[in-house]
């Protein structure tokens, strides 16, 4: 797929070196093995309607782009696309299911068996309602991110710039006059202070990566192997439990 959720999906793997090779939608697939360029895809679809005839890939003529060779496959719009009659075909080894359910119960289990890293969506494809809860936090406060604290992380990084000049100059003096502290583009451009989207991005990266630690973690603990959707579960299942004997609604014989 390569509406929402698989155009992002490719545009930041792409961005972290990956490699896109193919695209598979409901009127069509490209396959380009040098990579295919997400912008440029994208440009394109809004303009056409549809990947069909993308002038920067091949249209895909074999039985299922699916069953291509790939590291990482993300099924990304249909549920149960993978199933017992078809996981054997799949060679990838790391599947992220960025669409529910794209997984049926019997071919998680081929796949397992397979050695097949799978990524389940009850992790991949929670970044949308995470940001919705940090709306919902908003508000509630009635105050834009980033508002209480803008004016005080500007001055403390100009600040930090003054402080840097100024052992500078105690360790080597002021032969030829002040030691010009110049900041970098990009600092210059946070030292402004975050923006609500940088506020937003960076509360989301935090969150991910610490659920993606505990996920592993938790296969680790208890010998799951591969199995990140059932260490998934727990740490849902244990958090659950955890808020409602916090709140007095579960008691202990």
């Amino acid at each position: 797929g390569f509406g929402n959720v698989g155009l992002h999906t490719c545009r930041y793997l792409t961005r972290a070196g990956a490699t896109c090779v193919g695209v598979a939608e409901f009127d069509g697939s490209i396959y380009n093995k040098e990579g295919i360029d997400p912008k440029a895809l994208e440009e394109y679809k809004l303009e056409h309607g549809t990947i069909v005839g993308f002038p920067g890939a091949e249209p895909y003529k074999g039985e299922n782009l699916m069953f291509e060779e790939a590291d990482i496959l993300v099924p990304a719009a249909t549920e149960q696309v993978i199933h017992k009659g078809n996981a054997s075909k799949i060679k990838a080894k790391i599947i992220a299911e960025a669409a529910n359910g794209p997984i049926t119960p019997a071919a998680d289990s081929i796949l397992q068996e397979m050695g097949v890293l799978i990524i389940p969506d009850l992790y991949v494809n929670a970044g949308g309602v995470t940001v919705s809860y940090f709306e919902w936090l908003k508000n509630l406060n009635h105050v834009s991110y980033g508002r209480l604290t803008f004016k005080y992380e500007r001055e403390s990084n100009y600040h930090l710039l003054q402080s840097v000049q100024d052992s500078l100059e105690r360790r080597f003096g002021r032969v030829g006059g002040k030691i010009s502290v110049t900041p970098s583009e990009e600092f210059n451009r946070r030292m402004s202070g975050a923006s609500e989207k940088d506020i937003v991005h960076s509360g989301l990266d935090y969150s991910m990566e610490r659920t993606a630690y505990k996920i592993m973690t938790t296969a680790m603990e208890l010998n799951l192997g591969l199995d990140l959707r059932t260490a998934a579960y727990v740490n849902s299942i244990v958090k659950i439990f955890n808020t409602y004997r916090d709140c007095g609604l579960t008691y202990r014989n």
